[in-house]
């Protein structure tokens, strides 16, 4: 990379005036005018050679090899800040690095192969998936997939709530509609499920069981119902994923918790630090010795756990499986529950700061200016299937990773369903395609194309120049978005990058810009460009693949059915 001859050079010449230091920054300087490359390294050790600032720059700026560092130009600005000028064929040399790491470009070993889960999604099997659980699982996986490309060894996981009062609500709630059926009225209870879909579980319950369930009151046949149910629930929500591309490694149950003795356990453990107390008739445990804002139930006056409780338990279940590193993506609402977990956990001794949460804001749908509220099947919000089938896999998982978590979310149905550039994943879709393009217009395989003998340094234009940074920044975008658990940071890249790349394309047509054109007659310039377009695709696509997004090769606006 071009930073790294610049950054030997200038240790070099430190070397030479007896200064050694640890860190060299080269950051891009924010106007273009000022070069590709600037440091303020000779402000950081003109007190240590006893010296003005400029005066520093400008000995190192004469010092400088030129060629070795591969640099056209540098020039000294300001009180002593060094900009460099890097020579066309070092800029465009990045090409080759893209060529021929291809599919692994962006690629690192930054996570050094350590274990990482990703807990996400881990909707209670109580009804479908709703677009906080869509943004949730385009979340996880975006992240899960970077992670992955930084070098970690990526778990990702789901956890079932299947025990506990919300899952008594959906036996009572489909107990009552399957009796409704049948011709005996039962009340839903108040806090029950009221979606279409309890009705349809209903009737799928009577054609299994009949009339069995018409009469009997028993614990014994509400469990029956409840399993029944949460096999369906289970079933539609784990479809609902697959073909929102998202899938896990282990599904595990909380009720297992419970079977394998786990929150007993859990129970005992606590008990034996010291830290739990007993308070009108419930057991508590001391949470504001870790910084809580109040102790927490343990056990309710009945004898019952809290959900404190199983939370805390699969938590030091997850760190006795080997994961040092969890990574919980949850809802905005689960802001209680990171406090009480953490503080449960360090109660046992595991380390400040475990889990890490990624707590995401909610989603607004909008269609014309007017908010989308109500689906009938559902009872209440859009359902992610609703969603994705209306506005497409690819659109949906791509407007749920291109905000902050942190940030609302407004999901716009008019622009989601806008084909134009003005839709940003087709922007960045099409940009892709424009690239494939170019090489079935010049009857040429793009693996064809070899940028290690292509002439690179005829790439001059400044708008090739600005391209082909963008594309060399591409591993630090995917280790920074990693880094920061921010998918988003990619999909800002991708936008400017496409933006970029078509407006090169553009500016490529022969009857518009010949000077920028591809497929020119001059062999050495065509086969620069077609290294370059050869980059582009490779860049775009494996930002795509990281996002869970197709790459098309060729696009049809279904509008007017014109192809890119």
């Amino acid at each position: 990379m071009p930073q790294a001859a610049i950054d030997r050079s200038l240790r070099a010449i430190l070397s030479d005036l007896g200064v050694v230091v640890s860190e060299i920054h080269l950051e891009r300087p924010r106007d273009p005018s000022h070069g590709d490359l600037a440091t303020n390294l000779a402000l950081k050790v003109a007190s240590e050679l006893g010296r003005a600032p400029r005066e520093v720059a400008e000995e190192i700026a004469q010092r400088l090899n030129l060629e070795t560092a591969g640099v056209e130009a540098v020039e000294v600005a300001g009180p002593g800040f060094l900009n460099f000028r890097l020579s066309t064929r070092t800029v465009a040399s990045v090409l080759n690095e893209i060529a021929a790491e291809d599919k692994d470009f962006g690629r690192s070993s930054e996570g050094r192969g350590r274990s990482v889960m990703v807990e996400f999604v881990s909707a209670n099997p109580t009804g479908p998936l709703h677009l906080g659980h869509g943004r949730q699982a385009a979340l996880g996986d975006a992240i899960s997939s970077l992670l992955g490309w930084t070098g970690w060894k990526v778990h990702r996981e789901y956890y079932y709530n299947d025990s506990g009062r919300q899952m008594d609500l959906l036996a009572l709630s489909v107990r009552a509609r399957y009796r409704a059926l049948l011709g005996q009225e039962e009340p839903l209870p108040q806090d029950g499920y009221r979606g279409d879909y309890v009705l349809e579980v209903a009737e799928a319950l009577s054609k299994e069981v009949g009339t069995r369930f018409l009469e009997d009151n028993s614990d014994q046949a509400l469990e029956e119902i409840r399993n029944f149910a949460v096999q369906i629930l289970r079933a539609e929500q784990d479809r609902d994923l697959s073909d929102f591309r998202v899938h896990f490694d282990e599904y595990f149950l909380e009720s297992s918790l419970y079977k394998n003795g786990l929150v007993d356990k859990t129970i005992q453990d606590l008990r034996a630090t010291g830290l739990v107390y007993q308070h009108e008739g419930a057991t508590w445990l001391r949470t504001t010795e870790f910084g809580d804002q109040k102790d927490r139930v343990m056990i309710r006056t009945n004898g019952m756990p809290t959900y404190f409780l199983p939370d805390v338990a699969y938590h030091k279940n997850k760190w006795d499986r080997g994961f040092e590193r969890v990574i919980n993506v949850q809802g905005s609402d689960h802001h209680g529950t990171m406090a009480r977990v953490r503080s449960g956990v360090r109660a046992l001794g595991l380390p400040e700061g475990y889990p890490e949460y990624l707590l995401h804001q909610m989603v607004r749908v909008e269609r014309d200016g007017q908010e989308v509220k109500f689906s009938k099947r559902a009872g209440s919000g859009v359902t992610l299937r609703e969603l994705y089938e209306e506005v497409g896999v690819d659109v949906a998982r791509y407007f749920f990773q291109m905000r902050k978590a942190d940030a609302q979310l407004l999901f716009d149905l008019d622009m989601a369903l806008d084909q134009s550039d003005k839709n940003p994943v087709y922007k960045v879709q099409y940009a892709h395609a424009r690239m494939c393009s170019i090489f079935a217009k010049a009857r040429v395989a793009p693996e064809e194309v070899a940028a290690d003998v292509a002439h690179l340094e005829l790439l001059r234009e400044d708008l090739e120049r600005e391209l082909v940074k963008r594309l060399g920044e591409f591993p630090a975008t995917v280790e920074r978005a990693a880094n920061q658990v921010s998918p988003h940071v990619l999909s800002d890249y991708l936008e400017q990058t496409a933006g970029f790349a078509n407006s090169w394309y553009h500016a490529g047509n022969p009857t518009r810009s010949p000077q920028l054109a591809v497929l020119v007659e001059d062999e050495a310039l065509r086969t620069a460009r077609l290294a370059l377009a050869r980059a582009v695709q490779i860049v775009l696509r494996n930002g795509l693949v990281i996002m869970g997004i197709d790459a098309p090769t060729r696009m049809v606006r279904k509008r007017d059915q014109s192809v890119e």
